[in-house]
């Protein structure tokens, strides 16, 4: 059963709390996080792109010269693709890139990444993380305080929008609720944060 120290907003150890081994303690599987993180990567993207095909720009009605006699390549047409101004060749529309993963595989990649995050020495976990104001200074002291100076997942167990907002100010600094936790997120950050009560939330729902 993982151990894990529980640190002040000043980056001070305050006690020891052991981690549940059906969702930290798991030997992480790479190939389903990939799986997971392109899932997440492909349902981000808007799908707007377009371009026009040979039928759809404008012009070349008129054959450009005769087929044969001139010595030079048959063409039918001055807005097929080859030609300056002509149409795209396979010219991407919108479409819908979404598609959906297991529920089981979901579940897996999310306690691997979990598990990865420990395993690495890459886990933080909070007494507690309250404001009684909005002020970005505090969340920027806390950071620094337990050694999180890059990118950092926040992890709350309950909205609060002040520390939301404060924390929002931060390049690099991203909050989540337990119920919008994704692989993605916590693969990308180098610091996971989490506040004792939201890993209570976490074991809940994945152990």
């Amino acid at each position: 059963m993982p151990e894990i120290a529980v640190l002040d907003i000043n980056g001070q150890e305050v006690e020891k709390m052991n981690l549940s081994d059906a969702v930290f303690g798991i030997e992480p599987n790479v190939s389903v996080m990939h799986d997971l993180v392109k899932n997440y990567l492909a349902n981000q993207r808007q799908g707007t792109q377009s371009a026009l095909t040979r039928s759809e720009v404008s012009g070349g009605g008129k054959k450009p010269w005769r087929q044969k006699g001139t010595g030079r390549a048959r063409q039918g047409s001055t807005r097929a693709p080859q030609w300056t101004h002509g149409g795209i060749a396979f010219a991407p529309k919108p479409r819908c890139y979404r598609y959906t993963v297991n529920r089981k595989v979901r579940r897996l990649a999310m306690k691997s990444a979990f598990s990865s995050k420990v395993r690495d020495n890459e886990m933080i976990v909070l007494d507690s993380l309250s404001m009684d104001e909005y002020k970005t200074k505090k969340i920027a002291a806390m950071l620094k305080a337990v050694g999180s100076e890059k990118k950092a997942l926040i992890v709350l167990s309950e909205n609060d929008k002040k520390v939301i907002a404060s924390a929002g100010n931060i390049p690099g600094v991203k909050t989540a609720l337990v119920n919008t936790l994704n692989v993605y997120d916590i693969l990308n950050a180098d610091k996971f944060i989490v506040v004792k009560d939201a890993v209570a939330k976490i074991e809940e729902v994945y152990a």
